[in-house]
């Protein structure tokens, strides 16, 4: 049974450097992306393409090379969560989160007894497909892997300390275009109502000693609001770094060419 290589950068006061898996299905992205020197990555079940078995291809990938899998699962439901944990995820991340009841009900859908109410088939991916004693599996488990809840509704934000007190949680990550979208607001980091949303998000995730971070291709935001305590930092995707690099690149050819 390994430790979960985040939880440790985390709760060590660390940033921890990850990025999201959209689109790509090669298990070559997670290679590179720990070649580079990447700390995890979640894989988007949301928006991707993904069906379990890619998922697990690039779950099993990821730990392999070293880096800590999550996933972004669609919605919050116990077979989405249990699934890809028992293919190998150390972590989730539920999106659209908006109340104290849902997030329990997460909780208990990732958590063995006595905590939740997850079942439990030990020589899985999560294990490497190793056996393992029951009881001492089971406490490392609802130990190591992380419960990540994506605030992006302005219901979320006004029951944060109802939602991130809930024991079990590990960290919040805010989701700044759906956060801004519920806000009615643009999308615009500079926005003052956004910005009071994100500075309550971060302050109660402090307060309740959850973990902080923010998903943003944007270096210079990652930047600040680390300053300001956030820790999870989650850069770009899969394809906007192919598309930034592919189109820098022929625009760099184009300019030197006509040089």
């Amino acid at each position: 049974m390994r430790p979960n290589h985040l939880r440790a950068v985390l709760e060590a006061g660390q940033p921890a450097f990850g990025t999201m898996i959209q689109e790509l299905t090669s298990t070559v992205v997670p290679i590179l992306l720990a070649n580079a020197g990447y700390d995890f990555a979640f894989i988007d079940m949301e928006h991707g393409p993904f069906s379990l078995e890619s998922a697990t291809e690039l779950i099993r990938t990821l730990r392999l090379s070293g880096l800590t899998p999550l996933v972004r699962v669609p919605d919050s439901q116990y077979h989405l969560i249990a699934r890809i944990l028992d293919a190998g995820a150390e972590g989730f991340m539920v999106p659209r989160v908006e109340s104290r009841k849902q997030v329990e009900y997460i909780v208990s859908c990732a958590k063995y007894p006595p905590v939740g109410k997850r079942g439990c088939s030990i020589a899985k991916g999560h294990n490497d497909f190793q056996k393992a004693e029951l009881y001492e599996f089971t406490q490392t488990m609802n130990r190591e892997n992380l419960v990540i809840l994506q605030i992006e509704r302005k219901e979320a934000v006004d029951h944060i300390d109802e939602i991130l007190s809930v024991p079990g949680v590990d960290a919040a990550l805010i989701g700044p275009k759906d956060l801004a979208l519920s806000l009615g607001r643009p999308e615009d980091f500079n926005d003052p109502e956004t910005q009071a949303a994100m500075h309550k998000v971060l302050e109660s995730g402090l307060r309740h000693g959850r973990h902080v971070g923010l998903h943003t291709p944007q270096i210079a935001t990652l930047l600040e609001w680390h300053k300001k305590g956030m820790n999870l930092l989650t850069w770009s995707t899969d394809i906007d770094m192919l598309r930034s690099a592919s189109e820098n690149g022929l625009n760099q050819l184009k300019v030197g060419v006509k040089a």
